[in-house]
């Protein structure tokens, strides 16, 4: 009999994973997942997508989702793509085909830790480079009802922030197209 992919990883587990976690790399990593959002609970995989000022990816919803964190309610630009690192998403989701549960919209092989990776930081990913916002990303119900509450405590603890181990936002400062196992490079704050 083979473990249930879609069960709830035990505080056990969750722990035994931070150590590959952290083994992730440092400067150069790889696009392991995009995935859009064309409506609120609607995933599509994509093998290759656009990066765009106006959308983050295109045909994402993001830019018809307001915010109260705007003057004018309209979509919130530092919090434009999602990013989980996919050593995270791997252990707190199992299977590949269970990350887009998470919501977000890149999934790398990266460490995306507050260290790693601070506000300012650009990355190239394919021809688009993106740029880390200080907008936290923090687990929600949504998440816990997906993989547990051990899993939103898991990626909300102390050492969980500090690898941002729920993820980080960006926003688009270069357009372009990306694609799965493109390489993902990190320059420096405004880079």
């Amino acid at each position: 009999m083979t473990a249930d992919p879609a069960r709830h990883r035990t505080p056990e587990e969750l722990e035994a994973a931070l150590d590959h976690i952290r083994q992730a790399p440092v400067h150069h990593g790889t696009l392991e997942l995009i995935v859009r959002r064309p409506a609120v609970n609607e995933r599509e995989v994509l093998e290759s997508g656009l990066l765009t000022l106006e959308e983050g990816l295109e045909g994402d919803s993001w830019n018809q989702r307001g915010s109260s964190k705007t003057s004018d309610g309209g979509p919130l630009v530092d919090a434009q793509i999602n990013i989980m690192n996919a050593r995270a998403a791997a252990a707190v989701a199992g299977p590949i085909e269970r990350w887009a549960l998470a919501g977000d919209q890149i999934y790398i092989d990266l460490d995306i830790s507050l260290e790693n990776l601070p506000a300012g930081t650009r990355l190239a990913i394919g021809e688009a480079v993106i740029e880390v916002t200080a907008e936290p990303h923090t687990g929600c119900g949504k998440f816990s009802a997906r993989f547990g509450l051990d899993a939103l405590r898991f990626v909300n603890s102390p050492t969980g922030r500090a690898l941002n181990l729920r993820g980080i936002n960006a926003r688009v400062v270069r357009p372009g197209p990306i694609r799965q196992g493109d390489s993902v490079t990190r320059r420096s704050a405004g880079g």
